[in-house]
């Protein structure tokens, strides 16, 4: 029986997930739990009901088809009884603007390589090829191994996005089947990690140590997070890395942006970091020049 997992986002010429044009996969769960995530639809490994407010006009269409009463409307406003909702689509389909969907689809091995096997041919020209994203893709270690090895079969180039959280014997495992580590590096400091993303650096440092010395090429990309981590000692760590690993491919820093905590609210979690706004040019700039007059020549906006 094939292996299956959650996919929450499946994005067709997608340029920023490694080299060419790439179909990214987008696989549901994640064991970090960072303040600043972008995709935080994707830190459940179950599925989720998402509503756009945006997009809502109010017509009551949804509450009249859900028996489980998730949706209401009360003096105006519509809201959500998230933790009701049993999955049964008939909100999203009686929606005529989209305003809902049900975040997550569980998709067999097969089902996910007719989507990568559908643009072999711009991978083919660009040099493309398959990126696994997530969440953490590696927490679903089963169903990876076995899509890598099936994109390898069909000598389609693969790139994975990962924390680099997940046990060694399991990141031995797939390292022969990777053409490019996408490797997030989040925060210097054990404390500062742990209290930021939830987990421990330890082992995530040990992966990236076993990934560069199998001789897997790694992109370090590391979210910038004013407040948060923007600080000399991290700058210094990511030098620090950048020394320790000379080989590197590059160094990608990821600018914060808000549009998280949109998502937040359309799955029914509360905000974070509300005091923040999206990092303009200028200062991510300035970050740029003072990791190249650190010595990270290889550091560029992601």
């Amino acid at each position: 029986m094939s292996k299956k997992a959650i996919v929450f986002d499946i994005q067709r010429a997608s340029l920023h997930d490694g080299p060419g044009i790439r179909t990214t996969i987008f696989l549901k769960g994640c064991p970090l739990n960072c303040l600043w995530c972008h995709n935080p639809e994707a830190t459940s490994a179950h599925r989720q009901l998402f509503f756009h407010f945006d997009k809502c006009t109010q017509c009551g269409d949804c509450e009249k088809v859900c028996k489980e009463g998730v949706t209401h409307f009360n003096d105006g406003k519509h809201t959500i009884d998230y933790h009701k909702c049993k999955f049964c689509g008939k909100c999203v389909d009686a929606c005529n603007f989209n305003a809902l969907k049900i975040t997550g689809t569980e998709m067999s091995i097969e089902e996910v390589m007719l989507e990568i096997m559908a643009d072999v041919d711009f991978y083919t020209n660009s040099g493309g090829g398959m990126t696994l994203s997530g969440g953490e893709p590696l927490m679903h270690f089963s169903f990876s191994l076995e899509l890598l090895k099936k994109c390898k079969e069909m000598c389609v180039n693969t790139c994975v996005e990962t924390s680099g959280f997940v046990s060694t014997i399991q990141f031995n495992q797939i390292l022969p089947y990777v053409d490019l580590l996408l490797f997030d590096y989040k925060v210097t400091g054990t404390s500062d990690y742990m209290n930021f993303t939830g987990v421990p650096n330890k082992l995530i440092l040990e992966n990236l140590d076993i990934a560069y010395h199998h001789g897997v090429p790694i992109i370090l990309r590391c979210p910038i997070i004013p407040g948060i981590n923007d600080t000399d000692l991290h700058f210094k760590g990511i030098h620090a890395l950048n020394e320790e690993y000379p080989n590197l491919i590059g160094i990608e820093i990821l600018p914060y942006h808000t549009m998280g905590n949109n998502k937040r609210t359309s799955i029914g979690s509360e905000e974070t970091l509300t005091h923040l706004k999206t990092v303009p040019p200028e200062v991510s700039d300035k970050w740029i020049e003072l990791l190249k007059n650190l010595g990270c020549e290889k550091a560029k906006i992601g």
